[in-house]
This record gives structure tokens, sequence and C-alpha cells, in this order.
């Protein structure tokens, strides 16, 4: 009996140990970092919410443009001036009945309160978009800019914040229940390619900065845009407002870049469905462009690199 009652005590303290173990984290850490994220979490629901609000509704016989941007990383201000960028760039120039944007940094809990980068955020964002515009007529552009992983998840990381992913089957679960049925989709992580096969329809264009197996280029510290970014954002669309046509020069100054970087190719993909082509068709035959929009931060000059240029051109991790 004595000996099967240590036995028994042993195996408890070990699983005890093991369980601490496996937690990564003690019980007071744990709970400093719910203290930290349950308010912000609260206010970015109310700050979503009024956003939202503010949108104004769509317009009857009229095809709408609404938009979303989304910074996932917090860690490197590059997605954070992407998607700044890319909300002044679809207020003048693609004159977008509303746009959203969704960005993990530390001037969003700071001096710009924003809304940050979570699930629950681009749920609330999609989903109140979705009850401003005519689901069936209007379209929904949703660009997103973060790292991206080989198994293909999109970082939503911002510590204590945000620490998450972002995978196919979520965007396609939001998309589906916003019932948003005109959808573009731009996407600036690596291996973003990964994201085609699960969203791809007729009624979908959808672009990726890389083929499901290849990084993309562009993020770092010092980075002021991502390769697709500045490819597809800066210069492709201020040159036309056909998204499809944007991709494609993107598509050929990324080679040019990488080849000149030495990089191994990225490979940007492209799925545009037979519908929303028509459909985007339509909304350019109704739209005029606004001025073109230059870009706030400096950038460096990729048609010339410096040899041996290092850091800001690594691939996403």
């Amino acid at each position: 009996m004595f000996w099967r009652n240590a036995i028994l005590a042993a195996l408890l303290l070990a699983s005890l140990v093991t369980s601490a173990v496996s937690r990564k984290i003690d019980p007071a850490a744990a709970f400093n970092s719910r203290m930290a994220v349950q308010p912000i979490a609260d206010r970015d629901e109310t700050l979503v919410a009024k956003e939202v609000a503010a949108l104004p509704a769509q317009r009857p016989g009229v095809i709408d443009l609404y938009a979303i941007g989304v910074a996932g990383d917090g860690t490197e201000n590059v997605f954070r001036n992407e998607t700044e960028y890319f909300e002044t760039l679809m207020r003048t120039r693609f004159h977008a009945r509303g746009v959203v944007t969704l960005v993990s940094n530390p001037d969003s809990v700071g001096k710009k309160p924003r809304p940050l980068a979570s699930y629950d955020d681009l749920y609330d964002a999609v989903t109140g978009v979705a009850r401003k515009m005519d689901k069936r007529e209007d379209i929904l552009l949703l660009y997103l800019t973060m790292h991206g992983s080989h198994d293909h998840e999109l970082a939503l990381n911002f510590p204590p914040y945000v620490d998450d992913t972002l995978v196919p089957d979520d965007l396609r679960f939001v998309l589906r229940k916003a019932g948003i049925r005109n959808r573009v989709i731009a996407i600036s992580a690596c291996y973003s390619g990964g994201f085609i096969p699960r969203l791809q329809n007729d009624d979908t264009l959808i672009m990726t900065a890389a083929r499901s197996d290849r990084p993309s280029f562009g993020c770092g510290a010092d980075s002021t845009a991502t390769f697709f970014g500045r490819a597809w954002l800066v210069e492709g669309l201020n040159r036309t407002i056909d998204f499809a046509e944007a991709f494609r020069h993107a598509q050929g100054r990324i080679q040019a870049w990488e080849e000149l970087e030495g990089d191994d190719p990225s490979h940007p993909q492209v799925s545009e469905g037979a519908a929303i082509r028509k459909r985007l068709a339509a909304w350019r035959a109704q739209t005029t462009p606004g001025p073109t929009v230059a870009y706030p931060w400096p950038l460096d000059d990729l048609d010339h690199p410096k040899p041996d240029a290092g850091g800001d051109d690594a691939p996403s991790p």
C-alpha cells in the first residue's frame, strides 16, 4: 500500500509539472495579459461599430465600391504604411463609398486610435460593411498586408493585444457569412497563394504576392513598402483603376526587382472569375478616377539596387 501510494503521488506530481510546463506562461502573467487585452477588445468593438455607422449607405442602381484594409502584423511599420496609403488611395482616386481599416501598430493604441487587426475585428468590419452595401450589386475590395507562413497562416500579431493567425478557411467563413457576392481580395504576404484554392469562385478576383510555396519580399524593420504593395498599390493602381491590369503591371515589376536583387522568384498569383470580371468592367464604366496619390514615405531605388544591400528585401518569415 505504501509503495502504491508513493507511486500515485509521484505520477500526480509529474502530471502537474507537465501541465505547468505546457502552459508556457505563469498564471500571474496570463492574468496581466488578459487585463491588457480585454479593454482593447472592448474599445475595438466600439471603434469598428463607429466606423461602420459612419459609412454611407449604398446607392440603388449604382455599383458602389467598399474597401477594407488590414495591417495584420504590428511589429513592423511597413504594414501600417500600406494600409494607411490604401485608405487614402481608395477615398481619393477610387471614390470608394466607404473605407474601414484595421491597423495593428503602436499608434493604434496611442496617438491615433484605430481598431486592431484581430479576427474578431475583421469579422465585425466585414459584417458591418455587408449591412451597408447591396451585397449582390456592390463590390468589396479587401487588402491584407502582413507576414505569412509556409502553412498559409497570415500573422495577426501585436503583443500583448493580438496573437492569432488567419487561415484560408477563416477568411472564407467570414466572407460567406457576410453574404457579400462580388469580392476583390489582394494579399501581400509570403506563401499567400495558398489562399486561392479556398477563396476562388466565379464572383471573386483574388491576387497574391506569392505562390503557395514561395516567400514574397520587401518587408523588414527599415522597409516602407513591400514589393507587392509598391508594385500593385503605389504604381499599378495609380496607372489604372483596373485591379487585374494593375496586377499584371505588378508581376513584371516584381520579377524585375527580384532578378536585380538575386532573389528566388515569388511568382505572384491571380484568379479571376468571369462574373467578377464583368462586374468590375461595369463599375469602371461608371467611375471617373481621381488624381494619382503620392506615397508619403520614402521608397528605395529598387531599379538600381546598391551592391550587397540587404535587410529590406528579406522575405517574410
